[in-house]
């Protein structure tokens, strides 16, 4: 369980171009050539939280919890195995924001807009490692939890964009039109492809 100590403008954020930088280099912690982890230490923010490849998934949630590397919780758990199992030889977990907080009530009420903005770095550069990014829109209902989290992902949509993103998802979709979360899903689910125009006219 994490639950935040402070709201995100009350601390240090460390920008995610140097916690990319850190990232690739060397840890005693975990095997920087299998994972990628940004910052690459447990803080009230997470960027980036995944595995290296050619050919990586990229999974959006809403919000971090408590994972780390070689210490996945369910939710990861199941979107590495839905990667694999799709073709995909990794994933790469980025939240549409990114404040860690095992329950979105606990999420910070107000949006801190350089988080966000450092966040934004974090997305473009996972749509950057692949020639054809595909990301699974795997957010939930949660999405309704803040009025910030909406415009968050139509900045998203919007950069994915320019990078000529494919968008997927996996089970069924909900009747306010929203992706499903990952828990809980097929070990054989398939990904499909998900209406990111229909979704955003309905936000």
């Amino acid at each position: 369980m994490h639950i935040p100590s402070a709201d995100t403008t009350q601390i240090p954020v460390l920008p995610f171009a140097e916690a990319l930088a850190s990232a690739n280099g060397p840890s005693q912690e975990y095997d920087t050539e299998k994972w990628i982890y940004a910052p690459n230490f447990y803080s009230e923010y997470r960027y980036i939280l995944g595995t290296r490849g050619k050919n990586p998934l990229i999974c959006v949630g809403i919000n971090p919890s408590t994972a780390r590397p070689d210490a996945l919780d369910n939710t990861l758990k199941s979107v590495q195995r839905i990667a694999l199992g799709n073709g995909f030889d990794s994933f790469l977990m980025f939240n549409v924001y990114a404040q860690r907080a095992t329950r979105p009530d606990d999420m910070e009420r107000e949006c801190n807009e350089a988080l966000h903005r450092e966040n934004m770095e974090a997305f473009r550069y996972l749509l950057s490692i692949g020639e054809h990014p595909a990301v699974w829109a795997a957010w939930g209902a949660i999405i309704e939890k803040r009025k910030y989290l909406p415009q968050c992902v139509a900045d998203m949509l919007a950069i994915s964009r320019e990078y000529d993103a494919s968008w997927l998802c996996a089970g069924p979709i909900s009747k306010k039109g929203h992706p499903h979360h990952p828990l809980y899903l097929r070990k054989d689910e398939i990904l499909k492809p998900f209406d990111t125009e229909g979704y955003l006219r309905m936000l």
